[in-house]
């Protein structure tokens, strides 16, 4: 989708695949897997299409999902943090009490573009004293650099799919 949600942004829509019953099937057992061969002991979803598929993973897994919200959307007290995207800032909060201290979580969102969004989810539930040390998207813009921001913090990741340009 070109110029969405501003000038210049090309969004990659993945409609077609969750509608789709045996591509998601397929990409959530894909996606498992991954997190299964990490030592998952729970999975972490961004708001909002990492819920789609990181509640499904977490499900296949038989391991608990951490909602991963945006400012004001849980009703306990939360730690936050700002961060930049692609195309603008935004803030992300996490309740502390959803990991168990070391508890090793996996990341598992649709899409890393920047990477702006995962690393401030990696920051954030390490502050709450999750272990993040892997990640898995679905899709993965690699001209963008967001496994490198990763990586960056030491959070390893990888994707089903890649598509240059951005």
């Amino acid at each position: 989708m070109p110029d969405f949600p501003a000038p210049g942004i090309l969004f990659r829509d993945i409609t077609t695949l969750i509608s789709d019953g045996p591509a998601l099937a397929a990409t959530v057992s894909w996606l498992a897997e991954r997190a299964r061969e990490n030592g998952a002991e729970a999975i972490a979803g961004m708001e909002a299409r990492g819920f789609i598929f990181g509640a499904a993973v977490a499900v296949e897994l038989g391991l608990g999902f951490v909602p991963v919200r945006k400012p004001g959307k849980l009703p306990v007290p939360t730690i936050g943090i700002d961060y930049a995207l692609e195309y603008g800032a935004d803030r992300i909060e996490v309740d502390p009490g959803a990991v168990g201290d070391g508890q090793r979580v996996v990341l598992v969102d649709d899409l890393i573009a920047t990477g702006g969004t995962a690393t401030a989810a990696a920051t954030l539930l390490r502050r709450a004293g999750a272990e993040v040390t892997r990640a898995e998207f679905v899709i993965d813009l690699p001209n963008l650099s967001g496994t490198r921001a990763l990586a960056a913090i030491g959070v390893e990741s990888r994707s089903l799919m890649d598509f240059p340009g951005h």
